[in-house]
Formats: structure tokens, C-alpha cells, sequence
């Protein structure tokens, strides 16, 4: 069984219109998930408890999409080469 892995992750931004952190060391990371309903779920409790903050926004990364299994060399392999 393939594994979906999902991370969720948020940060303050510097203008709520676009994705660029005000302070990348500030990240927070919420954690890594195992499917796709337990990172929402995940995301929607930060959301919801950051939601007086207009410049506050987490986002979910599939980590799985990173990776490729299937092929020999996925662009992430390459990348470290």
C-alpha cells in the first residue's frame, strides 16, 4: 500500500495576497500526516485558531508528490546528485 504523506505547515505572512513568510525561521510546522483527511483536519484546527490574524495562513505540502516511486530517479534524487 502506497503511503499519501501530507505536511502541514504555516507561518505569518508578509502581505496576506501573496506566499512569502514574514519570518521562515517562525514557520510552524504542525506535522506530518498519513493521509489526506487527517492533514485537513490538521489544517482546518490552525486555521480556525488563528483566524483574528489576517496575515496568518497553513497550507498542506504532499510530501508524496516529491517523490516518485514508480521511476528509477525521481527529481528530487537528482536534485542531491
Amino acid at each position: 500500500m502506497t503511503q499519501r504523506l501530507h505536511l502541514v505547515f504555516g507561518g505569518e505572512l508578509v502581505d496576506p495576497q501573496k506566499n512569502v513568510f514574514r519570518d521562515v525561521d517562525a514557520i510552524h510546522v504542525v506535522g506530518m500526516f498519513p493521509d489526506y483527511a487527517s492533514a485537513f483536519s490538521a489544517w482546518k484546527a490552525e486555521a480556525q485558531r488563528t483566524v483574528d490574524n489576517a496575515h496568518m495562513r497553513y497550507f498542506i505540502a504532499h510530501i508524496h508528490r516529491l517523490r516518485d516511486e514508480a521511476s528509477a530517479a525521481s527529481a528530487t534524487e537528482e536534485l542531491g546528485a
